[in-house]
């Protein structure tokens, strides 16, 4: 794990203070950035989003997609998990939190932007940093690569359809359109790109160089958006700066609950450690530049909704380390229950 994936929070923290501090030094300069649409898509923003999502989506191997019957237990644990349970404890933490526990804190037009950026990162898995916690769990890289692939091809069809439904549910006005152009945008094309890429390549080790090569511009893309959205943001967090904290309740009450699930349900089916730790870490992480580019898109620069996507990557990095510890300590509980390994290979 990088330096600067370590210490992912404190350059998002720091990402923040900036874009706080330029926000109300050039409030100019970010309103220009703001205003830089076509189709309700902001230029400068998308270009950021590809730098941090194509980067990951080179990663994606068809090929691994032959090996999903050779332990199916583990991918059926994290389809479940993040397409059929999170959204919609997200979006039920965000409602009771929003609606009822801090009903009387936030405005009910924030509350609503809120919950719609909790809904946004609960329907969007993680597909890059999952590889750093599971090689920080000594995770079976092979099968890792299978799920997020598999979690990849899942997304193109399934995002924008659960978005629409929890969003409705919510009583928040769905714009489709917005809403599939997004997805066509940053996932569907992007991972289009990714295979393209691949192709041209050729061999393994090429695309690796090439990743470790472009990885860099996925970290620049994250912090300068972070940096554009607390520019439009400043002032609505300054006047509030609780919001942050009330934002970052849901999350973490959902990333540790989700964790457990996958995590004791791994372990009731006797999924092998180094299958089950990944498993579990991909249904807590989120694909925050996903969540990040669609709050964007369908709400604005400087919406509720983009500020919570961006809570959760500020939350993301310490909660995941915190589980990756607890999954290792844990390691000897599998190994009693562990299938034989005919069985797993």
């Amino acid at each position: 794990m990088s330096i600067f994936e370590r210490y992912l929070t404190v350059w998002i923290a720091l990402a923040m203070l900036a874009g706080i501090s330029i926000g109300s030094i050039a409030p100019s300069l970010v309103s220009a950035i703001a205003a830089a649409e076509v189709a309700n898509v902001n230029l400068v923003v998308a270009v950021l989003i590809w730098a941090m999502v194509y980067p990951m989506m080179v990663g994606v191997d068809p090929s691994s997609l032959r090996d999903v019957v050779k332990q199916p237990k583990g991918l059926a644990i994290t389809l479940i998990v993040n397409w059929l349970i999170k959204p919609f404890t997200m979006a039920a933490l965000g409602v009771f939190f929003f609606e009822v526990v801090f009903a009387d804190l936030i405005a009910p037009e924030d509350a609503q932007q809120y919950i719609a950026g909790l809904i946004l990162l609960g329907a969007a898995p993680c597909t890059a940093m999952v590889f750093v916690w599971s090689q920080l769990t000594r995770g079976d890289e092979n099968y890792t690569l299978l799920q997020v692939s598999v979690n990849d091809v899942v997304m193109v069809f399934a995002f924008a359809p659960i978005v629409a439904i929890l969003l409705g549910a919510t009583n928040i006005v769905v714009p489709w359109e917005t809403l599939v152009l997004s997805v066509v945008l940053f996932v569907a094309l992007p991972l289009l790109a990714g295979l393209w890429t691949r192709k041209r390549l050729g061999g393994a080790d090429r695309i690796e160089a090439f990743q470790a090569r472009v990885k860099p511009w996925s970290m620049v893309g994250l912090i300068a958006t972070v940096v554009i959205l607390f520019g439009l943001q400043g002032q609505v967090i300054l006047e509030n700066p609780q919001v942050i904290a009330l934002i970052a309740v849901p999350i973490l009450l959902q990333s540790y609950g989700i964790f457990a699930l996958a995590y004791a349900a791994a372990y009731a089916l006797k999924v092998p450690h180094r299958i089950a730790a990944p498993c579990a870490l991909i249904g807590t992480s989120n694909f925050f530049e996903l969540a990040v580019a669609v709050a964007i898109s369908l709400f604005g620069l400087n919406s509720g909704a983009a500020l919570a996507t961006v809570v959760g990557v500020l939350v993301e990095v310490p909660v995941m380390l915190s589980l990756v510890a607890f999954a290792n300590r844990t390691r000897s509980k599998f190994a009693l229950k562990q299938e034989p390994e005919s069985e797993t290979s």
